[in-house]
């Protein structure tokens, strides 16, 4: 997959409104004026920065790299890139390094989004069968992505093969073959919404037909390049058509430089949760072995081994959601691992200095609570009352406000029921249902409930 075909998409005024120059450890994001002497701000998530690893052109057992060049080629015959010895390179990335990779990550905390292409280059349907594989190895790594993948995982379609166009009435690839019928670069020409719509849901009954559950969709290439202002509603409608979601989401855009990494409310019409959908971008290119898993991993780009520099790090410093990007092969690395090193140097690296002061998250669960930060009223009803309106749930919310004498903890009331918060001695050990002091501030973490809640600050 070709970096270039993420063109930055430019936050609206609304969403840039809200960022506040802070400590990015103290990072908030949108003011929510109460009083004239009380002004309370939603910080990031328990008051520290999110982290993610958006993963690319992963599947089930077929190395995407080794089936997609020769097709890529056919279609771009003049592209150097293109005319690369894919003959020479495995054709399968094992199941044995899915476990490695889920395992080291799940043991550090990481979590991200996997993409699952469904009909992976034409090579067969995870459905139904997989050429060159047996049913039950078919069957054992979806239960692998199943198991191990998507407790801590987002399951997103790379479109339905990242290679050639399907006719959706025939289930077969467009019979031409040229970068109009690629989905890297479809459609060519402006299409209704209804049929980029169907087109996604396609992909979207694949995964579920296989017990995959997904609430977003990731673009391969350039695809919606042309339809961008059609793309997001198309998500919407298909995620929540196919699975019923709350919050859909998509993976599209990477930021560069001073460009904000917030994720961006995205609506179809009316400002309501229901015609929502989550723009999450990512915040620096794949600088591991790409998308071919051919190349040198370049990990100080992320982050040099003391921490002290990376795009990451610069990220982290700003307060914004810092996510990485990667392309599966280019973890794998045709069996050298090369890329899957160079990113267990990169988590651990960001540990070591910044362990204290990040949380890693889904992609899915960065959206949810920048759509919570955005939708949420926050109403100080009195010197020591504020009313809280959620339109959707959202774990560890997490508000400051002025600090004030109190002669008891702050405490939550959700639907009559109260939910006592306990103190803890730091910002640093905020989690759902704490409070601490910092700075003249009194902080507060607490899993938002959807619908009304009171809390009391004495």
């Amino acid at each position: 997959m070709n970096l270039n075909r993420r063109a930055a998409l430019q936050l609206s005024a609304a969403s840039l409104s809200g960022l506040a120059a802070m400590n990015p450890f103290d990072a908030a994001y949108a003011d929510k004026p109460a009083t004239s002497n009380q002004t309370i701000r939603v910080l990031n998530p328990r008051g520290r920065v999110p982290l993610s690893f958006i993963i690319d052109d992963s599947t089930c057992l077929v190395n995407m790299g080794h089936f997609c060049m020769p097709q890529f080629a056919h279609a771009w015959p003049d592209r150097d890139t293109y005319k690369q010895p894919w003959r020479d390179w495995p054709r399968e990335i094992p199941d044995r390094f899915v476990r490695e990779f889920g395992e080291w990550c799940a043991q550090h905390g990481v979590k991200g989004k996997y993409s699952i292409v469904p009909y992976p280059a034409c090579v067969g349907w995870l459905d139904r069968t997989l050429p060159g594989w047996s049913r039950k190895e078919l069957d054992d790594s979806l239960a692998l992505v199943r198991d191990l993948m998507m407790p801590h995982w987002d399951i997103h379609p790379e479109m339905i093969t990242h290679t050639r166009v399907i006719d959706l009435k025939t289930g077969r690839p467009m019979q031409e073959v040229h970068s109009g019928t690629m989905e890297n670069s479809y459609p060519q020409t402006d299409i209704s919404t209804d049929h980029l719509t169907a087109y996604l849901a396609y992909a979207l009954r694949i995964l579920k037909n296989c017990g995959l559950h997904c609430d977003g969709i990731t673009t391969p290439g350039g695809f919606g390049n042309r339809v961008k202002d059609k793309l997001p509603i198309a998500v919407g409608q298909a995620v929540r058509d196919v699975y019923g979601s709350e919050l859909p989401h998509y993976f599209k855009y990477v930021k560069n430089g001073d460009e904000s990494t917030a994720p961006r409310l995205e609506f179809d019409g009316q400002k309501t949760l229901s015609n929502l959908t989550m723009n999450v971008p990512a915040g620096t290119g794949d600088w591991f072995g790409s998308w071919e898993g051919v190349k040198e991993s370049q990990p100080d780009r992320y982050c040099t081994p003391d921490a002290s520099s990376g795009r990451m790090v610069e990220l982290i410093e700003r307060g914004e959601p810092a996510v990485m990007l990667c392309h599966w092969p280019g973890m794998y690395c045709n069996g050298t691992k090369s890329g899957f090193e160079a990113f267990k140097r990169v988590v651990t690296s960001l540990a070591s200095r910044f362990g204290d002061q990040t949380l890693w998250m889904k992609v899915s669960e960065i959206g949810r609570y920048w759509a919570a930060k955005e939708m949420t009223t926050l109403t100080q009803r009195d010197a020591d009352t504020i009313a809280i309106d959620a339109p959707l749930a959202c774990q560890d919310f997490t508000i400051s406000m002025n600090a004030m004498p109190i002669t008891k903890a702050p405490s939550l009331t959700h639907a009559g029921k109260p939910v006592p918060l306990k103190e803890v001695a730091s910002m640093s050990r905020l989690e759902s249902g704490t409070f601490a002091h910092s700075d003249g501030k009194l902080m507060v973490c607490l899993d938002l409930a959807k619908g009304s809640s009171r809390l009391a600050l004495g």
